[in-house]
């Protein structure tokens, strides 16, 4: 009786490696699916001997695929003990293993997106910026590094997780109620990040003055004792509302340079 296949790290560090290429043919057919194929090479060759049984586990792995890529690790190592299991159980299910990426990437997208999108960009990125906008070289090199930490991290982490957990590892985040933890935690980390740069990085005043009886009276300085940043804060939500009234990014962007223009030239900004 032959000995039962197994992965090993060196697999392992190959898909690792073989990842950070996810998007690198990215298409609008099936998405992210030939950068999953190829990094899931390593793991077919090592299971399969025979060439039919490579065709068809890279097959499997060519189907539409998407989700945030710093994740995407951690459903390539839960693929890669399914292939475990099915290049040594002769009854189990390969389709099965199309089936839980498919239910995996959607989950695991909203989480990726809100941590790295929505959380840890934003933080890096103040972080760089406020270094920047005073001429620091080294901000940039921050937001690279403050980054990509969190981005290493879960993506070596959650391969190894994904592999040694297999299936079970989704099921247990879920009866455990971590997920709706983990989104509420990100989403309140990036609102706070968020108002914290508005009222930082959004640099708004008026030069407006009035002569009262002989009295200079700066209208930027009443403004300041009603509520300090006053203006970056009605612009923001003056935003938000168009925003939540659907109106494109295009029209905003295009909206706030003719507005920003007409009223610097009048004198009100």
């Amino acid at each position: 009786m032959s000995s039962p296949k197994k992965i090993t790290k060196k697999e392992l560090r190959q898909v690792f490696w073989r990842s950070f290429a996810l998007q690198g043919a990215f298409n609008y057919e099936r998405m992210q699916n030939l950068g999953y194929a190829y990094a899931m090479i390593p793991v077919i060759k090592k299971l399969y001997d025979k060439h039919d049984d490579q065709v068809k586990a890279l097959n499997r792995h060519l189907e539409i695929f998407n989700t945030t890529p710093a994740i995407s690790t951690t459903i390539m190592g839960i693929s890669a003990a399914m292939e475990e299991q099915n290049a040594n159980d002769p009854s189990f299910d390969s389709n099965s293993i199309n089936a839980v990426k498919a239910s995996l990437m959607g989950p695991l997208a909203g989480i990726g997106d809100s941590l790295f999108w929505g959380t840890f960009r934003i933080i890096a990125a103040g972080v760089g910026i406020s270094l920047a906008t005073e001429g620091n070289i080294f901000g940039p090199l921050l937001f690279l590094i403050l980054f990509n930490i969190p981005h290493l991290f879960i993506r070596i982490a959650g391969l190894r997780l994904g592999y040694q957990v297999g299936v079970n590892s989704l099921e247990r985040i879920q009866k455990e109620g971590l997920m709706e933890k983990i989104m509420s935690i990100t989403t309140t980390i990036g609102l706070v990040v968020v108002g914290g740069m508005v009222a930082t990085m959004l640099k708004l005043t008026t030069p407006l003055e009035f002569d009262i009886k002989g009295a200079k009276v700066v209208l930027q300085d009443i403004l300041d004792q009603i509520l300090p940043n006053m203006l970056p804060l009605i612009a923001t939500f003056v935003v938000y509302g168009l925003m939540k009234r659907k109106v494109s990014i295009t029209k905003l962007t295009l909206g706030i340079i003719v507005v920003g223009i007409l009223l610097h030239w009048i004198g009100l900004l």
